[in-house]
């Protein structure tokens, strides 16, 4: 799509903020207001609208699609979003170890115990670790706690969350950067893990290298998302 406007404003309202292109409110996909709870997340959101140039890209305005997603999607399908995450809890990428060589064992101990504890301490989630891959149950009520705290939220940092969930593969790490127990470099790091130690021991080709940018690039703007809704 060209662009089509002059003027990009953020107007404040009883149900929250919205970007306004020449006067005229912004609809999401689906033909809702595309309204936001903080004024700083729909700033942020006007930049990208302004940064547009003759085209309008899409794949440019990641905040934008974001709240797109938590109004079109999250917002009709809560129950949905909030089962979906809480089964991360039973496969979450913390959880399964490797039983060798002992070096990536040592890294993954050292960067994944303190967050397995920290969900206990926080949650009271008391997830267990495993040898393999193989799926293996985890305690119900740790599942319960986690999926309490999922429930919790709001559909704007559900949405949030479920971005980088999925990209990381571990529902503890995505808390943790919605907790700001980590930021979005380090739980990248973390989930990264297994991936950079084969790296380092037979290279990367360039398929896997634009899968682990786009990994990071999600869980960056999932983490901004999250500081510009404020709380």
């Amino acid at each position: 799509m060209k662009r089509f406007y002059k003027e990009v404003t953020v107007v404040a309202g009883g149900d929250g903020y919205a970007v306004r292109l020449d006067g005229k409110p912004v609809l999401t996909p689906a033909r809702r207001p595309l309204l936001v709870p903080s004024a700083a997340l729909a700033e942020a959101m006007a930049a990208e609208w302004e940064a547009q140039k003759d085209i309008i890209k899409p794949d440019a305005m990641p905040l934008t699609r974001l709240a797109n997603s938590a109004i079109d999607g999250v917002s009709e399908r809560r129950l949905e979003v909030v089962a979906d995450l809480t089964g991360y809890a039973e496969t979450d990428l913390i959880c399964y170890w490797a039983e060798h060589p002992r070096d990536l064992v040592t890294r993954q101990a050292h960067g994944w115990r303190p967050l397995l504890d920290w969900a206990a301490s926080r949650f009271g989630a008391n997830l267990q670790t495993f040898g393999g891959l193989m799926p293996q149950p985890q305690p119900a009520d740790a599942v319960a706690a986690l999926g309490q705290a999922v429930a919790a939220l709001d559909p704007f940092r559900l949405a949030a969350l479920h971005l980088m969930t999925t990209a990381m593969g571990s529902l503890v790490l995505a808390l943790a950067v919605a907790e700001r127990r980590l930021d979005a470099e380090a739980a990248f790091d973390l989930a990264d893990i297994d991936e950079r130690y084969q790296r380092e021991q037979w290279g990367e080709d360039q398929e896997a290298a634009r899968r682990r940018a786009q990994v990071r690039a999600d869980i960056k703007t999932a983490a901004r998302f999250l500081i510009l809704l404020g709380g």
